[in-house]
């Protein structure tokens, strides 16, 4: 436990006597904590919890080929006829 304070007030005066280098330390640790914690958010959010829906089993994923419509959404881009005309079926 002695060391353990001795390092910290070593630590202490180092960053004391170079305060460019604490803030970048600081910035830093800051910066990584903080990415850290929005990946395992969006992580957390897309795969480890359920959707919320009342029947995730039965949700599909529509695709379209042939020509766009001008835009450049690719394949998923669908109209609302469209997606009626696949609601009824």
């Amino acid at each position: 436990m002695t060391n353990l304070l001795a390092d910290l007030r070593y630590a202490l005066r180092t960053l004391r006597r170079s305060p460019l280098f604490a803030a970048v330390a600081i910035f830093s640790l800051a910066l990584g904590i903080g990415a850290n914690t929005a990946i395992f958010t969006l992580i957390d959010q897309i795969v480890l919890r359920q959707l919320p829906v009342k029947d995730p089993e039965s949700l599909v994923m529509l695709f379209q080929q042939g020509a766009h419509n001008g835009s450049n959404m690719g394949s998923r881009m669908h109209s609302y006829p469209i997606y009626q005309d696949y609601q009824q079926k």
